[in-house]
Order: C-alpha cells, then structure tokens, then sequence
C-alpha cells in the first residue's frame, strides 16, 4: 500500500494572528518563527534610536530629512509574507507616501537589537534574509556588549563597517550626515532596575 505524500502546508499571516497574546510571529522562507514580544530593555534601547534618528532624518529638523523611520513595521517581502525589524527605515525618494497596508518596498535600513531570546533568530535567519532581498545597511545592537556594529551589503554579504560603543559624535552610515551620541543609549541600562513593591 502507497501512503499518499505529505505536502507541507506554508504559513500564512493567519498563522501569525493565531498566536497567543504576548507572542510575536515572522514567516521567512516559508517557515513561521515565534517569539515572545521585546522586553523592557530591548524597547528602551530600540526608543533612543529611532528618537536620535526621527526628528533629522524624518521630520529633517537638524538633519537632512527624506527618510521614514518606524519601529516594528509590518512589512511583507520576497519569500516572507510577514517580518519585523526592530527598526525599518526607507528613503522617501523609494516610498515617497506611507502604505496604507503592508509595506511591501524593501528597507534601504534595518536595525535589530540582539537580546538572549532574539541573538541566535537575529543573526542566523535575519540577517542573511536581509541580504539576499538587498537591503543596503543593517544595524545590530548587542545589549549586553552595549555595541553598535554597522554593516554595509557588499556583494550579497555584510560588511562591517564600523563598531560603536562610547562615542558621543558616531557619523554611521546610513545616517552619517549628523553625529549620534551612542554612549547616550546605555545609560538607562546601567541604572537599578525598578523593584517591585
């Protein structure tokens, strides 16, 4: 007797609206990854960097404008009918209007911050996806190193072009036209954590 083949059935954004509350979903390369949603210092460090880029890159108060900068976009791309950066940017020449619906234009930026249930997915899976649909810069922050590495696509792959940890005027590209205060970022971190009562 011949048992009929198993064709595996690709997820779709039902999937991801199926999850429990408080689970976060991404469907890359036909495979749904679930995770808990950020916690509370992965937030306030995805905060300070989307607050030092939105008013000179967004807005253009201070810096040169022509970009949108959101955090956690929900964005479906070649071969993912649902992913999230941390932090998506696009240069409004690409989008010069805000989709009503999905994002469906590639970022020309993307940020992830690693932290111990995103470091292996952000790395592994992420970014090597971010590659191969050429998004041109990727941000990685590493909480508990308290690091900035910047890479630049070069041929398909990442290469880094610079790491940022106490520097108070970084020029990085995507956004070298104005100096950010990186050691800013950690100084939140470094304080008592709140108690509860």
């Amino acid at each position: 007797m011949t048992l009929p083949a198993i064709v595996p059935r690709i997820p779709t954004r039902d999937d991801i609206d199926a999850l429990p509350h408080g689970v976060k979903g991404e469907i890359i390369d036909g495979v749904l990854y679930a995770m808990t949603r950020p916690r509370f210092r992965h937030q306030v460090i995805a905060g300070c960097v989307t607050a030092d880029l939105f008013n000179p890159f967004a807005r253009g108060r201070g810096g040169p404008g022509g970009w949108w900068i959101v955090s956690e976009p929900g964005i479906e791309l070649p071969r993912s009918p649902e992913i999230s950066p941390d932090i998506a940017g696009w240069r409004r020449e690409r989008m010069p209007s805000s989709p009503e619906g999905p994002v469906t234009i590639v970022p020309d930026w993307v940020c992830e911050v690693l932290s111990t249930t995103t470091r292996r997915h952000n790395l592994r899976i992420k970014l090597p996806y971010y590659a191969s649909i050429g998004v041109p810069y990727a941000w990685v922050i590493d909480l508990d190193a308290q690091l900035l590495q910047a890479h630049r696509l070069s041929d398909g792959h990442w290469l880094q072009i610079g790491t940022f940890a106490d520097e108070k005027d970084a020029r990085i590209e995507p956004f070298d036209a104005v100096a950010i205060d990186v050691s800013e970022w950690w100084q939140d971190l470094e304080r008592e954590e709140p108690r509860v009562k």
